[in-house]
C-alpha cells in the first residue's frame, strides 16, 4: 500500500528516508533503517575523508541496500569538500544528498559520475534551482525540522507548492514522527518522507544518551528556532533544538546573532577535541562536558517521540500505522 516510485528509484521497500544526521546517521543508524525497508543516508557533513571511507565500508559490511552519503556544499570548505566528493565516487558510492543552497556545479560533477543527487531545499526557489541543476529527487524541508532549517514556511505548505511545480518525485521533511504524517504526504501527492528526530531517538543512533532522553521528553512546543548556535557555519543559520539554558537566557532575542561577536569558550570535549558553547556541535555517544549547553537537535515532531525504540521497530510502527490510516481512508 505504501510503495510508490521512489521506492523503486531508491531501491528501498517504504518511502521512509532516514536524514543524513551529521554525527547521527552513521553505520549503525543507516544499516538498521536500510534493513528494515527504509532509505538510510550517511551523515558525513564536513567529515574527513577518512571517516567517509570508514563509515561507508561498514555500512556496506552491515546492509546489501542501496544508500547515500550526505554532504553539504555550501557549509564545507572547498577543498574537502572536493575530497569528500572524489572519495565518494573512488569508493563507488552512486547516491549523494545535499543540502541548503544548491551549487549546481557539484550537481553536475556528480551526475556526469551516474551518481543519483537527493536535494534537500527550504524554498520554492531552491527546489526549482536543484532540479533544474540536475538533482533527481526533492526533499523539503519545513520550518518544524530538528536541525539546520532552510526556509521558514511549513513542511505541508512548502511540499504543496513544490509539487505544483517540479517533475522529479518530492519528499516531505520536517516534524514527521508518525505513520500518520507518512500517510498525509502520500495523500498530498508526495512520495515519501524523511525523519530525523524520529531516528534520533533509537538504539543504534550516535547522538549521546542524554540527547535522546531531552528528545522523549520533550513536546513539540519546546523546541525553539535560533541562531545562537552558529559557530562553524554562515551567519544567519537557524536551527531548531530543544530549548535549554543558552536559549532560555536570549528571551525573545532568539535570532541576528554574529559568530564574529560570539566568545570561544570549551564547555565540551570529544575524543579530545574541544567544544565550543555556541557551536553547531550536538553531544554525540562520548561527548563529556555540560551537554545541556550544548545544540539538542530536535524537531516539532518530537511531541510524538515517547521512547527510545530499535531503528527497525520505529520504522515498523510507522509503517503500520500509514497503511492503517490509509486503509481508513479508503
Amino acid at each position: 500500500m505504501l510503495r510508490t516510485p521512489l521506492c523503486d528509484l531508491l531501491g528501498c521497500e517504504v518511502p521512509i528516508l532516514l536524514a543524513g544526521m551529521g554525527g547521527v546517521a552513521r553505520s549503525e543508524l543507516a544499516a538498521a533503517v536500510a534493513n528494515a525497508g527504509g532509505y538510510a543516508m550517511l551523515g558525513m557533513v564536513r567529515e574527513s575523508p577518512a571517516l567517509i571511507e570508514a563509515e561507508v565500508t561498514a555500512l556496506r559490511a552491515a546492509t546489501n541496500r542501496p544508500f547515500a552519503v550526505n554532504v553539504i556544499p555550501s557549509a564545507t570548505d572547498p577543498g574537502l569538500l572536493d575530497r569528500q566528493i572524489g572519495l565518494c565516487l573512488d569508493l563507488g558510492v552512486r547516491h549523494l544528498t545535499f543540502f541548503w543552497d544548491p551549487m549546481p556545479e557539484v550537481i553536475a560533477r556528480v551526475k556526469r559520475a551516474g551518481c543519483l543527487v537527493l536535494h534537500q531545499v527550504g524554498t520554492v526557489a531552491a527546489a526549482e534551482a536543484a532540479e533544474g541543476a540536475g538533482a533527481d529527487v526533492i526533499i523539503t524541508q519545513g520550518i518544524e525540522a530538528g536541525g539546520h532549517v532552510h526556509g521558514r514556511i511549513g513542511a505541508f505548505a512548502l511540499a504543496e507548492q513544490v509539487l505544483e511545480r517540479a517533475q522529479v518525485p518530492v519528499v516531505v521533511s520536517g516534524g514527521i514522527g508518525s505513520g500518520r504524517g507518512l500517510a498525509a504526504a502520500l495523500a498530498l501527492g508526495a512520495q515519501g518522507v524523511q525523519c530525523g528526530t524520529a531516528f534520533l531517538a533509537t538504539d543504534e543512533a550516535w547522538a549521546h544518551d542524554y540527547h535522546k532522553r531531552r528528545v522523549v521528553e520533550a513536546g513539540g512546543g519546546d523546541t525553539v528556532l535560533t541562531d545562537v548556535f552558529v559557530l562553524n557555519w554562515p551567519k544567519g543559520a537557524a536551527v531548531r533544538v530543544i530549548g535549554n539554558s543558552i536559549t532560555d537566557a536570549l528571551g525573545e532575542d532568539l535570532m541576528g546573532h554574529d559568530p564574529d561577536a560570539l566568545p570561544r569558550e570549551a564547555i565540551a570535549e570529544d575524543g579530545g577535541q574541544p567544544l565550543l558553547r555556541y557551536s553547531t556541535d550536538s553531544p554525540m555517544r562520548h561527548t563529556t562536558g555540560s551537554l545541556e549547553e550544548m545544540a539538542l537537535y530536535a524537531g516539532q515532531g518530537a511531541g510524538l517521540i515517547r521512547e527510545v525504540l530499535p531503528a527497525a521497530e520505529r520504522l515498523r510502527r510507522m509503517v503500520a500505522e500509514a497503511e492503517a490510516c490509509l486503509e481508513r481512508l479508503r
